[in-house]
């Protein structure tokens, strides 16, 4: 090969790595994403100090023009940046990410403790209790399609048993400036006799949103999928409008009726492995 195809070949490679960057005027993603992150660390002070709607409002205002001043921006530079990772929101994912790995990471940091839930999901899948979740953990939702909706849908495996029970499981955040805060889950069910069960909840404020699917009788779940759906908007506002979603789970529980029973079984083996020692003891006497 020549040397002057050579370098074509080289020049074609790095442009195609090359992500197109962000024209100068717009705030830069490094930039954004810090921004963001103290926003966000702002907001959740401000939800922690402020019970009343009125003065958590205010608060907000006056804790985001405090971002805005430590970072030099100015609220038209937010604005018009905003509306430019709007229309790019698969730059504006990328940022979020990483304001979620960091906020995850600050939490453990500062000994977080885990939640009551969170520890299912170390257990091993044959356990009674275990997180069976295996599609995306975390997402980040906007008011304007087709960001405004994620989907999923899993196929049951061996862990799945008759008579399982679940609790559907979701952590969220509203990074809202202004605006009502809606959104919806939604999980349906299908099991081996082709009964369908669907449950749904609506998300309005950040924290932890769960659901639970009791048993259909000695049935099994063959597979389940469902939607986070936010409502969407006509226009693309300027106001800061994200819904975070964050440590998605399920829960499965097996039935308290075989549990019981495998007690039972455990009893009657113990007490006859104990009859049979005490018959070897009177033999040897």
């Amino acid at each position: 090969m020549s040397r002057p195809l050579i370098f074509l070949v080289l020049a074609a490679g790095l442009l195609l790595s090359c992500k197109p960057s962000v024209p100068s005027r717009f705030i830069q993603p490094d930039d954004m994403e810090d921004l963001l992150y103290d926003y966000h660390i702002a907001q959740a002070m401000t939800s922690l100090n402020n019970k009343d709607g009125e003065s958590r409002a205010f608060n907000e205002t006056l804790y985001f023009a405090a971002v805005l001043e430590k970072h030099g921006v100015t609220k038209a530079d937010f604005d018009t940046s905003l509306t430019y990772y709007y229309t790019r929101a698969d730059r504006f994912d990328e940022i979020y990410k990483n304001v979620v790995n960091r906020l995850n990471k600050n939490a453990q940091n500062l000994g977080a403790p885990e939640g009551e839930l969170q520890r299912f999901s170390k257990l091993s899948l044959n356990s009674d209790t275990v997180d069976v979740w295996r599609g995306r953990l975390s997402a980040m939702l906007m008011p304007y399609p087709p960001y405004n909706r994620i989907d999923f849908e899993q196929k049951a495996d061996t862990s799945f048993r008759n008579g399982d029970s679940f609790i559907f499981i979701i952590n969220n955040d509203f990074i809202y400036q202004q605006g009502t805060r809606s959104a919806q889950a939604c999980i349906v069910m299908k099991y081996d006799n082709d009964t369908i069960v669907s449950k749904s909840f609506g998300l309005s404020s950040s924290g932890t949103n769960q659901i639970r699917i009791p048993a259909v009788g000695n049935h099994r779940v063959k597979d389940f999928r469902g939607y986070i759906y936010m409502a969407p908007e006509k226009e693309v506002s300027p106001s800061l409008k994200l819904l975070i979603i964050r440590n998605i789970q399920l829960i499965k529980m097996r039935k308290q009726e075989e549990k019981k029973q495998e007690s039972r079984k455990d009893s009657v083996d113990s007490a006859s492995q104990t009859i049979q020692v005490d018959t070897l003891k009177t033999k040897e006497l």
